[in-house]
């Protein structure tokens, strides 16, 4: 994990994880806010942002050979 390596295609797997990341806590931060507002609706929205943000750092590695 390089700060080089943001800008690299982003492997299938990672995107997938960073997505799914992202469709959890929009749920979860839906289903807070409809209950009650509160700072978790703020923590879930950070959070999905920086799990969807650090995926872009993973690149496949080249195999040499």
């Amino acid at each position: 994990m390089k700060i080089k390596n943001y800008w690299a295609p982003t492997p299938k797997k990672w995107r997938k994880i960073g997505d799914a990341l992202l469709a959890v806590a929009l749920f979860a931060q839906t289903q807070e806010a409809l209950t009650s507002y509160s700072h978790m609706t703020q923590i879930i929205s950070i959070t999905a942002l920086v799990g969807k943000f650090l995926t872009n750092f993973f690149v496949e590695e080249e195999t040499t050979g």
